[in-house]
C-alpha cells in the first residue's frame, strides 16, 4: 500500500487587490485596507477526543466563505492502517493545478480486531465536515466537497458521498482501487479473494452468511442512487485486493442511474502504479475536476 503511495507522490505536475472604503465626518477620514487572505496551513487539527481524529487543512489566498471548494482526501489501509501523510503526493499535485481551491487531509479512527470500521470511520468523516461548517467563516472556505480516496478511503469516499450527504454537497468523488460491492461473487466464492473476505469479516465482526444485508449496506455499488455526485474511477486488471468486476460492475450501475462518470482500466497493473499510467491518472483527474468541480 504504501508503495502505491510514493508511486503517486513522484509526480510532478507541472492581485493582490486592495478596497479603499472612506468614511468621513466634518473633518476626519477613515481608510480601511481590505486585503485577500493570504495562504496558510495547519497540520494535525482535532476534530474529536481520539488521538486519530486529526486533519491538515490547506487554505490557498484570497478565499472566501463563498466560493472557495474543499477536496477531501481520505487515506488507504484496509482499514486498518494508514496515515493521512500518506496521501500528501495527492497535497502536492493538487496544490499548483488548483490554488483557489482549500485540501484537507484525513486521518480516522483505525479498525482492529476489537474495534469495528462500521460506523466509526463514517462517522468521523461526518464529524470532519461538521468541524469544517463550524469554522467555514474562521477558515473562509465553503460547504462544497470533492473527494479523493484511495483503496480503503475509495470506498469510504464513494459510501459517504452515496448515502450520508443527504443536502448533496458533495460535488464529485473519485476513487482509486476503491472496493465497491462487498456482495461480489469474487469476495464470496473465488478462492483468490478468500483472504480478504475473511479479513473484512473480522474488521466488522459480522459474518456475511449471517448477515449479507449488511454488507449491501457498506457497499456504494447498492446505495448508490440517481442523485449521485460525479464519480471518477480507476483501477487496475491485476489488482491482487480489488476484482476487476468492482470497477467495471460499478461504471455499469452509475451508467444505469444516469450519473455523469468516467472509469479507466489499466491493462497489467495492481493495486497502484506508477510511470506513463501514473500520469495518466494524473492528467483525467485534473480535467474531471475542472469540469465537474
Amino acid at each position: 500500500m504504501k508503495n502505491f503511495y510514493s508511486k503517486f507522490s513522484k509526480i510532478i505536475i507541472v492581485t493582490l487587490t486592495i478596497l479603499f472604503i472612506s468614511c468621513s465626518s466634518d473633518d476626519d477620514v477613515a481608510v480601511i485596507d481590505v486585503s485577500p487572505l493570504a495562504a496558510s496551513q495547519m497540520l494535525d487539527v482535532s476534530y474529536g477526543t481520539n488521538s486519530q481524529q486529526k486533519y491538515d487543512i490547506y487554505l490557498p489566498e484570497g478565499r472566501t466563505e463563498e466560493t472557495t471548494k474543499v477536496f477531501i482526501l481520505v487515506h488507504g489501509g484496509s482499514w486498518v492502517s494508514g496515515d493521512k501523510n500518506d496521501m500528501n503526493g495527492f497535497v502536492n499535485l493538487i496544490k499548483p493545478a488548483f490554488p483557489e481551491h482549500a485540501i484537507v487531509n484525513i486521518n480516522y479512527r483505525l479498525a482492529s480486531l476489537t474495534t469495528d470500521a462500521f460506523p466509526m470511520q463514517i462517522n468521523d468523516i461526518e464529524s470532519v465536515i461538521a468541524d469544517l461548517k463550524f469554522n467555514a467563516d474562521t477558515y473562509q472556505i465553503s460547504n462544497n466537497y470533492g473527494f479523493i480516496g484511495v483503496s480503503a478511503g475509495a470506498h469510504l469516499s464513494m459510501l459517504y458521498s452515496y448515502k450520508f450527504d443527504p443536502s448533496n454537497e458533495v460535488e464529485m468523488v473519485c476513487s482509486i482501487v476503491g472496493p465497491t460491492n462487498f456482495t461480489d461473487t469474487n469476495y464470496i466464492d473465488n478462492p483468490d479473494y478468500a483472504q480478504i473476505s475473511i479479513a473484512f469479516q473480522a474488521i466488522t465482526g459480522v459474518s456475511y452468511a449471517d448477515n449479507p444485508e449488511y454488507y449491501e449496506d457498506l457497499s456504494p455499488y447498492h446505495v448508490v442512487t440517481s442523485s449521485a455526485p460525479p464519480t471518477l474511477l480507476f483501477y487496475g486488471d491485476e489488482d491482487e485486493l480489488i476484482p476487476t468486476s468492482q470497477g467495471v460492475e460499478m461504471h455499469a450501475k452509475l451508467n444505469s442511474l444516469g450519473v455523469v462518470n468516467e472509469f479507466t482500466l489499466y491493462e497489467g497493473e495492481g493495486h497502484g502504479w506508477d510511470g506513463a499510467n501514473a500520469i495518466d491518472t494524473n492528467m483525467k483527474l485534473n480535467t474531471f475536476i475542472s469540469t465537474h468541480f
